[in-house]
């Protein structure tokens, strides 16, 4: 699908998850996506640290059609987002500042910068970031520092990711994240050909959570 920047923005505040896909068996990370998928994930991505990530997001895609955003993760070079485009990917995430960024933007890729300090803000900004992946969000602070983030930056569309469990992301929510992007916490060892039931009831519960804060703020 064309994905654009307004568009990813858009959904990341419809849908409040990020899924992120890491694992080193490509048919049971395939599965995962596709499960994750069906019980309601709109936004997925696919970390290129993955094992064969490239034919991961290619079958994705073949699998999903071409109307179900799907992103590449830790893109971070220009060749890296050169080849999540040709797979099929619609959107990238970064772990940090670089190259990477700029391409992906080149390409229209809309892009979810890593960024973890103001001045990291302001220079993902000028790299035309679509949104701000706060990283590590644990290590940085928690959702106390987002929140401080936000009083100099109120209009950024920020995603907290590292050490997000269901806990978590209802403080960050609560925080004022647009979304929150959650690994291992969500997916387990699904992409490595764990339980797939697990997985699904794992979703379940973040969705949730997530659908829990979405009604929590329309209502307030």
């Amino acid at each position: 699908m064309d994905l654009r920047d307004t568009d990813l923005r858009t959904a990341l505040a419809a849908h409040r998850l990020l899924a992120i896909v890491r694992g080193t068996d490509p048919e049971a990370a395939v599965r995962t996506v596709l499960t994750l998928a069906e019980e309601g994930v709109e936004l997925i991505e696919v970390s290129l640290t993955g094992t064969d990530a490239l034919s991961v997001i290619e079958r994705a895609r073949k699998e999903l059609g071409p109307d179900r955003p799907l992103g590449a993760g830790t893109v971070l070079t220009v060749e890296d987002a050169r080849a999540a485009r040709r797979a099929g990917a619609d959107f990238a995430v970064t772990p940090a500042l670089g190259d990477g960024i700029r391409e992906a933007h080149r390409l229209q890729l809309p892009v979810i910068a890593g960024v973890m300090t103001p001045t990291e803000i302001l220079a993902a900004r000028s790299f035309g970031a679509a949104a701000l992946k706060i990283f590590p969000a644990a290590e940085a602070g928690g959702p106390a520092y987002l929140k401080a983030l936000r009083g100099p930056f109120p209009h950024e569309v920020f995603v907290p990711v590292g050490g997000v469990d269901e806990l978590a992301a209802r403080a960050y929510l609560d925080a004022g994240a647009t979304a929150v992007g959650v690994g291992s916490p969500l997916v387990g060892d699904a992409a490595d050909g764990g339980s797939l039931t697990a997985l699904r009831a794992r979703t379940r519960a973040f969705l949730a959570v997530v659908q829990l804060e979405s009604f929590v703020g329309e209502s307030s």
